[in-house]
């Protein structure tokens, strides 16, 4: 409510406060009339009227300035400082509306790249697995060469050397030289 529109109601409360005392001010009259003399009446028709008029008017005016004035201005202040409070309670529940759905979609994309995440790394300990047991078998393919190689190797060093020796027992020295002989024989053709 701005200032004018408070002096304008202050100044019609006085207004229709006059207008209720002028009605009575016949009856009033009267019987102070009626009474004979200054005595026994309400209001006396003299200058005191217009004085006690004067005297209300500058109450009102007075009671204007000092409570109804201020106790607009305090509804003013109370009624901004409500408007105040529920704009910034209705800009602090959009707000929260607006960080609780970008915390939402924040969540949900963590959400996504974590599954993408455990998937990539299944998939890399899948390959990884599969890469490992391929090198595996193919070191133990290699292993299992080698040990047979060896082993033949040794397998054959062993016979020749048994065979050397039970050679050597069984032939007397005349065979032996004519084994030697032959072997020369048929390596020289």
């Amino acid at each position: 409510m701005s200032r004018r529109e408070a002096v304008w109601i202050g100044s019609l409360a006085c207004v229709v406060a006059l207008l209720l005392a002028v009605p009575f001010a016949p009856g009033v009259v009267r019987a102070a009339s009626e009474g004979g003399g200054h005595e026994g009446g309400l209001i006396s028709l003299d200058r005191s009227l217009i004085v006690q008029l004067i005297n209300f008017v500058i109450l009102l005016v007075i009671l204007t300035r000092l409570l109804y004035r201020p106790f607009l201005a305090k509804m003013r202040e109370r009624t901004e400082a409500i408007q105040k409070s529920l704009e910034e309670a209705q800009a602090a529940r959009a707000e929260a509306a607006r960080q609780q759905a970008e915390a939402a979609a924040i969540r949900a994309q963590a959400l996504k790249e974590a599954a993408d995440e455990q998937r990539r790394l299944v998939e890399a300990a899948r390959a990884e697995a599969q890469r490992l047991l391929d090198s595996a078998r193919t070191q133990m393919d290699a292993d299992v060469r080698r040990a047979r190689e060896e082993l033949r190797r040794d397998v054959g060093e062993l016979a020749i050397s048994v065979a050397e020796k039970l050679i050597r027992k069984s032939l007397r020295d005349e065979e032996h030289r004519r084994i030697v002989d032959d072997a020369i024989a048929k390596v020289g053709h």
